[in-house]
């Protein structure tokens, strides 16, 4: 049996869209980021990273994480990769090519595109984004995502999916990331292949389904 730990306001939200594309039965163990409790370690403390509990699963602290079987991983971009080579099927790659183009794709988001997109979505708060601060980070992280939004748009416009012509998991884990990008309309109204791209990406039941779970969890 799969268990996810981890809840669906955090990167654990890609695992969850995945197991319900692939159709995998699973046990969903909500684990809180720590940061967002007044006292972690206080007894009536819901079940966190910085929880003992937690900790003797995954010691690093940190969602999501997953146990299939006995077999414990950390990181959820890898997770994804794990769970659609496992399964296989079309979200999986056909070839060992398919394979290395999904894993480059995939490192390639999360070191080149993540590290400034997840600046944007920090900005939760609107003064905080509508302060000079903030105004200086979203211009600062537009800038360095306008290379990354044109290498995908190009990479989309042959077939209109990142690898193998097919939605993949290339493409969920990559749709997770620019996600965090969305309120930035100028970047995709440059890159019209990754809008219509994220859009059908977004469009699938299991995304929905996720992001619904997702909408009814406190912020």
């Amino acid at each position: 049996m799969l268990t996810i730990y981890g809840v669906y306001r955090s990167r654990a939200s890609r695992n969850y869209w995945l197991a319900d594309e692939l159709g995998l039965p699973y046990v969903s163990v909500p684990v809180i980021q720590a940061y967002r409790l007044d006292d972690p370690a206080a007894p009536d403390a819901p079940l966190n990273t910085q929880s003992p509990e937690f900790l003797s699963i995954n010691p690093t602290g940190l969602i999501p994480c997953i146990d299939d079987s006995g077999f414990v991983m950390t990181e959820s971009l890898a997770i994804n990769l794990y769970l659609a080579r496992k399964r296989g099927g079309a979200l999986a790659g056909q070839t060992i090519a398919e394979d290395a183009e999904m894993m480059q794709w995939t490192m390639w988001a999360a070191t080149e595109v993540e590290p400034h997109a997840v600046k944007i979505i920090m900005l939760r708060d609107k003064k905080d984004i509508e302060s000079e601060q903030g105004r200086l980070t979203i211009r600062a992280a537009n800038k360095a995502l306008k290379r990354g939004f044109a290498r995908l748009d190009a990479q989309l416009a042959a077939t209109g999916w990142v690898v193998g012509k097919r939605f993949t998991v290339a493409d969920l884990n990559l749709a997770e990331i620019f996600r965090y990008a969305m309120s930035q309309t100028e970047l995709f109204d440059a890159a019209p292949n990754v809008k219509a791209w994220l859009e059908r990406c977004q469009s699938r039941p299991a995304f929905k389904a996720m992001m619904e779970k997702r909408q009814h969890e406190p912020e």
